[in-house]
């Protein structure tokens, strides 16, 4: 059975990286679909590209380009240095590039913007493929914009890919290996577009769901999922499985180390994925499936760019249908809600996309006064029936530090919500962290 293996942008930042990754590969025997990122770096790159064609400034086009040449052209040199087959792809990325020279010589569109965004992807994985094969590792480099069908963002057509992709897979090595590209996708109008940001997990786990593959890997520069954010918190360490459940909430409410769609594509075929580190491979990663290993707490994660939106009314609140009608508003204006508390005169509740924020408020304050708070931070804590672990309720211990806008408790027994000021986000991290793992573990010694 396929496996499916994403390798991240830092996975294949460098030319060293890449070495790691095709020892990886080879190292993992049967049929493997390999997605890959762009180089690290490489998106924003091409996202400033855009950026300076939108507002017309061609010169600071044309040197983004040669710089973005340039990093492409030293990694060949470093990956194939023999001079034959270094001519041969040389010549390929030369005309790469000049048809990319072209696309943005033009009118800015979003159009085009989304053919700029995936063109790191394109010369990433045919200079892989080229250095696997320089390597006598035969593979195949499939173009995802011929079967990454994608029209609903939320809910991919995996059989629709299936058929898309089926064609291609025709190899006569024993255990073939497919090379793709992450992060592109043919939108319902057939037009180049994105997953986005960190999107390349996506296709990992959508490619899984239309191939039903055996499992997913997910590479990464970090082993595997934490127990909270190693990048605030001292001492945290990597969990060795999560629920499907546990690890959709983490991504969602802000885990870095997955795209929060990731999980959705396999959940009903129960294909496992796992998280590992390109950087130590020997390390057992996190293993993503629908095993139960062990209840109650298990880790912490915080979602960014918050905003919390009260409305108080003692008019209407607890009115036949008047929360229907809040609702409609954001249902109407494509903006998803993440918390809401209700109280007998107001309601709370929290968005992250404020693009249509003037219009939603402008809607609400036909049904009560308005409050609005930026600048915030939801704080999950997740762990298989959580709520029913007799240690959660020392989680409310924070409210003796700092104070909490928000709390959300009983909506899914798996989570428990807080919402911060971001500027208490670190703090609040750190108390949690010492009150639940800290804590509790020495008390698990001290019983022993």
């Amino acid at each position: 059975m396929m496996r499916v293996l994403k390798f991240g942008g830092t996975s294949v930042g460098t030319a060293e990286s890449i070495k790691n990754v095709r020892s990886i590969i080879e190292s993992i025997e049967g049929p493997k679909m390999v997605v890959l990122s762009a180089m690290s770096g490489v998106t924003n790159y091409l996202v400033d590209i855009s950026e300076e064609l939108k507002n017309d400034n061609q010169r600071e086009v044309q040197l983004l380009v040669k710089s973005l040449k340039a990093k492409h052209l030293d990694l060949l040199d470093k990956l194939i240095p023999s001079s034959e087959r270094n001519i041969t792809v040389r010549l390929v990325i030369e005309n790469l590039f000049q048809e990319f020279n072209e696309l943005v010589s033009g009118e800015y569109s979003e159009n085009i913007s989304n053919q700029i965004l995936t063109f790191g992807e394109t010369v990433l994985t045919f200079i892989f493929s080229e250095y696997l094969s320089s390597r006598e590792s035969p593979n195949t480099l499939l173009n995802a914009k011929r079967f990454m069908y994608v029209g609903n963002l939320e809910n991919p057509d995996t059989n629709k890919i299936a058929n898309k992709i089926e064609p291609y897979l025709i190899s006569e090595d024993r255990d073939p290996i497919y090379i793709t590209q992450g992060f592109v996708r043919i939108d319902k109008f057939n037009r180049v577009s994105t997953l986005k940001r960190g999107g390349s997990d996506y296709t990992a786990t959508i490619l899984g769901a239309a191939l039903n593959a055996e499992e997913v890997q997910i590479w990464t520069d970090i082993d595997g999922f934490h127990n909270n954010d190693p990048r605030y918190v001292k001492d945290t360490h990597p969990l060795s499985s999560l629920t499907f459940e546990e690890a959709a909430e983490l991504a969602y409410f802000g885990a870095k180390i997955l795209h929060p769609q990731t999980i959705s594509p396999v959940i009903s075929k129960n294909i496992p994925i796992y998280l590992k580190n390109t950087f130590t491979p020997e390390l057992p990663g996190t293993k993503i499936s629908s095993e139960i290993t062990e209840n109650g707490l298990k880790a912490i994660s915080a979602k960014d760019g918050i905003t919390a939106i009260k409305i108080k009314s003692n008019r209407m609140l607890m009115a036949h249908g008047f929360l229907k009608k809040i609702f409609e508003i954001f249902d109407n204006l494509e903006t998803a809600i993440d918390m809401i508390t209700t109280s007998e005169i107001a309601i709370s509740l929290t968005i992250d996309d404020t693009r249509n924020l003037d219009q939603i408020l402008d809607q609400l304050k036909n049904y009560g006064d308005i409050t609005v708070d930026t600048d915030h931070s939801i704080i999950c804590i997740v762990g298989e029936r959580l709520i029913e672990d007799p240690s959660t309720f020392k989680l409310f211990e924070i409210l003796n530090e700092i104070p909490l806008r928000m709390i959300s408790y009983g909506g899914s027994i798996n989570n428990v919500s807080l919402l911060v000021a971001t500027e208490n986000k670190v703090k609040a991290l750190k108390a949690l962290h010492k009150t639940l793992f800290v804590q509790k573990g020495k008390e698990l010694c001290a019983s022993h």
